[in-house]
Formats: structure tokens, sequence, C-alpha cells
């Protein structure tokens, strides 16, 4: 009689989004292999991005931000090791190294390592009361600091930086922002959409810094933060919120032979694979190719990890997938508006050198008679010629982020400025105007375009 196949060995870095999806697409792909995730953090697959609503009292609390139980991942044959960190991979030898134990043996290894912020490279970054907003426990301790804290700095206005700008205000501290760059989320957005958000923000009391660069943090005699030293001067506070940029977490991989590439992310194919046989990597500490320009881009959104995570799961677990170029819908909800884009605004585009025509509009999110209608603008952007969409921005008081899913989808498909200007829409008092605002900026393009 044969012996039985022994069971896949499948071991993943990481308990975030794209580690969780790995495991849970393993699962599904070989439903015997063993599976087993290590994250150095208390908790697996959580939501980062709710924390800012919690601390601004829009979510009532941090429980509700879990995704799912302990006991559920192991009901599922997920061995999942929390507070345990992988120390070194040995991509020779097919293991990792974890604490003093023997290496574990793998078949198949997933890195969903993630990301950390950018750590300020000033005097004084090493202070009490600065506040890495990230995980989820030391999010619950800082939430009972906030009850006493003044004055507080928000570290570049990145996504999560906008939220807890926003966070603040309606927590009732006096909040500053600083950020190098002239206005807030600059490589994203360009400045006249993103105007109603900073003057919403200091409607709500907040003051901007922008073109201000952080040069110290200042501390008191007992080691506390009492300020921050900028260009424009200095500004008292009790806390220090960083929101840099994130740098992915790579040391390990790159240690053990795993290449790297131009975005600071691992490189990997459509399969999630890595340069290393065995190896695949997910989520914010890979890299992937932009659908338009087919450069490399990483740091993308929770659901973005979560998808590479099934892909590069059931690949690891012997099946097949494979994960598409990306055109990078985002949406967020900032001050008072909500806000959103695809692929390239006009500050990004001119960047890269990719040329382009635009058209915009101002509408509405629903009839004009109904009660609580709301502004909607939109800008599109599309490629001379043969005016292909190729990016959008909108900003406005709802409907920002389906109206983003679907021009992600245009984008991808390659849409044009003549079908969307002639696109149907639902039109319904309570739920959709008479003109759709993306097909009114498209047809502001045309006009442009035959004037």
């Amino acid at each position: 009689m044969a012996s039985p196949t022994p069971a896949r060995r499948i071991v993943i870095i990481g308990g975030g989004a794209a580690g969780i999806g790995a495991a849970g697409a393993a699962r599904g792909t070989d439903r015997e292999a063993e599976i087993t995730v290590y994250t150095e953090y208390e908790d697996a697959a959580y939501s980062p991005c709710g924390i800012p609503y919690v601390h601004g009292g829009e979510i009532p609390d941090f429980e509700r931000l879990f995704l799912g139980t302990k006991q559920q991942y192991a009901d599922q044959g997920i061995d999942i090791h929390y507070q345990t960190a992988v120390q070194a991979i040995d991509a020779r030898g097919r293991n990792v190294r974890v604490g003093n134990g023997p290496p574990v043996p793998y078949d198949a290894l997933v890195i969903a390592s993630g990301w950390d912020y950018g750590k300020p490279d000033v005097p004084g970054a090493d202070l009490a009361g600065i506040y890495y907003m990230k995980n989820i426990r030391e999010a619950m301790r800082w939430d009972k600091v906030l009850d006493g804290v003044r004055s507080a700095v928000v570290l570049e206005a990145q996504p999560l930086g906008m939220e807890m700008v926003t966070a603040l205000c309606h927590r009732g501290i006096e909040t500053h922002l600083v950020d190098p760059s002239p206005w807030a989320l600059s490589m994203a957005t360009d400045p006249d959409i993103v105007a109603p958000v900073q003057e919403s923000w200091q409607e709500m009391g907040a003051h901007l810094h922008f073109n201000t660069k952080l040069e110290a943090i200042l501390g008191d005699e007992s080691g506390r933060v009492r300020g921050v030293a900028t260009t424009d001067g200095e500004i008292a506070c009790d806390l220090v919120v960083v929101c840099t940029h994130k740098e992915p977490r790579t040391e390990l991989g790159a240690a053990a032979g795993v290449a790297v590439g131009s975005a600071g992310g691992f490189s990997v194919d459509e399969t999630m694979s890595t340069s290393v046989p065995g190896i695949w990597a997910a989520g914010d500490c890979a890299e992937i190719p932009h659908g338009v320009s087919n450069v490399p881009i990483q740091g993308l959104s929770g659901s973005h990890a979560y998808a590479q995570g099934k892909v590069a799961g059931v690949n690891a677990a012997g099946g097949r997938r494979v994960y598409q170029p990306v055109y990078v819908p985002w949406a967020m909800v900032a001050g008072k508006w909500m806000i959103g884009g695809v692929s390239f605004s006009e500050t990004l585009a001119t960047a890269l050198g990719i040329p382009f025509v635009t058209g915009q509009a101002q509408g509405i999110s629903r009839a004009r008679y109904f009660p609580d209608v709301k502004p909607v603008r939109v800008k599109l952007l599309a490629e001379p010629g043969g005016l292909r969409l190729i990016g959008a921005q909108m900003v406005g008081g709802e409907g920002i982020k389906e109206r983003a899913d679907f021009l992600a989808m245009a984008v991808r498909k390659g849409i044009t400025l003549h079908d969307l200007a002639t696109m149907e829409n639902v039109y319904s008092p309570p739920i959709g105007a008479l003109n759709e605002p993306i097909a009114m900026a498209a047809q502001d393009a045309l006009a442009r375009l035959e004037r």
C-alpha cells in the first residue's frame, strides 16, 4: 500500500489583511494543508482604517473593528501564533526561524509583513507622547490618553493623517497638521479638488501648516512631548501623531534573497510569486504594476492587500489564480466631505510626463428639490487622441465611493470620454440627479476640445 502524501506545509508571515486573506484562500484550495500564521501583534485581521473613527466617536468601540475571533480562525484549521515574530527565512532549506526553537519547515511561504510609518528623522523622535496609529491594542491605550490631550500635531496629510485630523477635531482637541507638501495628499489630488476638505478642517478649528517641514520634536524635563519645531516656527502640543508615508517591511525577505523592486516592495509576478521559488508576497510589502503607466507602485488599500493575499494563498496551496495590474480607486471621508479618485491626478500625471486632456463639472447627488441634496464635483483625465479615460478625482457630500469604483473599471476597460458623455444613469430623486456629474465632466472635456 502506498504511503499517504504528506500534507502541504504553508507558513504565512503577517496577520493583517493580506496574511489572513492568504490563509483563508489556502484553506479553501487545500483542505488538508497545514497552515501556520505568525504575527508579532496580539491580534489578527482587524481594520486599522477604522481606528480614527473610534477616536473621533463615529464608531462606538474598537471591538467592532475585528473581522473574526481567534476561535473562528482555529475552527478553520488556521494555526495563528500571536505575538510571535519570525526572525529569519532560510530559502534554501525552506524553513523559518521563530524564537529559540527548531526551524519551522515550509513547502510554501507567503510574506505578508506589511508596512511601517517612516520614522521622523529629527531630534526628539523617541520622546514619550508620540503616537504611531496602527496597532489596535496601542490605539485602545492611546484613546484613553486622548481624554487629557489639549493640543495635538498630526504629521503629514496621508490618508490616515487626514482621517486623524478630522477625528481629533471631533474630539475637541486643538489640532495642527504639519506637512511639507503644498496641499493635502498632494501626490493623489489636485489643489482645487482638496480645497473644500481643507476649508472644512479650518471651519472645524484645525490649523494647517503646509509647505512646512518638521525640524525637531521638543520635550520637557520628564521626557514627554511639549511641542514641535518646524520651518514655520514652534507649535506647542501634548501629542504628536505620526501618519507619514508607508515604508514596506522587506528586511526578512531581502535577507533571504527575495528581490526588491523600484518602489521598495518585493517584486512579484501575476501570481504574487517572488524571485525565490516557493515564496509569495502580498499586501503592503509587495509592489504591483499600475495598469496605465506599468510603473510599479506600493502601499495601497486594505482591499488590495486582501485580494493579493487571496491570490498568493491559492497559488501557495497549489491552485492557480492571477492578480491584475491596479488602477487604484480610492475614497475617504475627510473634514465634512468625501473625496476620492482613480489612477492619476493632474499633478501626478504631469510629474510622470503623461499627456492628458481634462474635463470637469459641478453636479449634485440627488434631485435639486430633494432634502439634503449634496454637491458632487468630478474631474476626468483622458489620453489625447483616443480620449481613453486614465484618471479621475471627485469631492462631494455623498456617492464618491461608488463613482470611484465605476471609474476604475472604466479605466481598466478602456472606456472613452465619448462613452461617458453619453452614459445612461439612474434618475431617482432620493438617490440620483437628472444629470450625472461624470457625464457632465466628459461633456465638458469634449466641448473644450471642440473649442
